[in-house]
């Protein structure tokens, strides 16, 4: 394996687990990559702004419109759940935790995984069918710092900010259906929330953007840096990013959830 190679995966090695094991090795890769290029003051940065552009472009207009519509129906399905239990004066709040613990970390993931990280795949993708990638190697160019590292930063630049933007406009969304459609009082639904939430839970809000997108983000490269079979190939990788991208997303979502549960002692975050 070459010190710049994109080809993680040992060709032995195969299926589910093989595939684990070669993303690990290709994320540890990728890290050391991006130290070694901002030890060396060749950080790809206009690369790294072309690309957090581009994936501002595709990501927020689709961000925005999973948004809304799912702040209504969390806003009427808590509304409801509180009115039955008694707890009406806690709506706000738990409208508001469920978008910043969860709802919002995970709709920007998901937008990244299906819109930029697709796009990351098929572009790499291409590049490897056209042997792109293998002249980049023959010439000693390192692949990873020049085409993944930027890439990656940008993404998570991208989720963080991204992410406030979705919390914003979902928050906004559960506020007006509150209180508009369930004749709730502004003040006490803004009063329940600043008695509950905490300046921890938007910082496990942006935690989680910042690692669901180095997750995308690998996945996606590693998957279209070993693209095979043409543009057939192509296809199957990006598919095979999104749906990996999705189930890694979850299982991360809730191991960063048990954890931060675990050590501040309340609720599952």
């Amino acid at each position: 394996m070459s010190a710049h190679g994109t080809r993680s995966l040992p060709s032995v090695v195969t299926g589910p687990l093989g595939e684990l094991i070669g993303m690990l090795s290709f994320g540890r890769q990728t890290f050391v990559a991006f130290g070694r290029s901002l030890a060396a003051g060749r950080f790809p940065v206009a690369e790294m702004v072309v690309q957090t552009w581009t994936a501002i472009k595709v990501c927020t207009l689709p961000a925005l419109a999973v948004s809304v519509p799912f702040g209504i129906i969390l806003a009427l399905q808590v509304g409801v759940l509180a009115q039955e239990v008694g707890a009406v004066a806690f709506t706000g709040a738990g409208n508001t935790l469920a978008v910043v613990r969860q709802a919002s970390p995970l709709i920007t993931a998901l937008m990244l995984a299906g819109v930029a990280g697709s796009a990351i795949c098929a572009d790499l993708g291409s590049r490897t069918i056209r042997e792109e990638i293998d002249a980049l190697k023959v010439m000693g160019l390192p692949v990873l710092e020049r085409l993944v590292v930027p890439r990656m930063v940008a993404i998570v630049i991208v989720a963080v900010l991204l992410n406030g933007v979705v919390m914003f406009f979902t928050i906004l969304t559960t506020l007006s259906i509150s209180t508009v459609l369930q004749d709730l009082p502004p003040g006490s639904y803004l009063a329940s929330v600043t008695t509950l939430a905490q300046l921890s839970d938007l910082w496990l809000s942006l935690l989680k953007a910042a690692v669901f997108a180095v997750i995308c983000a690998l996945v996606a490269s590693y998957k279209g840096l070993n693209a095979q079979r043409g543009p057939t190939g192509v296809g199957e990788a990006v598919t095979s990013a999104v749906v990996t991208n999705f189930i890694l997303l979850f299982a991360a979502n809730f191991v960063i959830s048990q954890i931060h549960s675990t050590l501040t002692g309340g609720l599952l975050g």
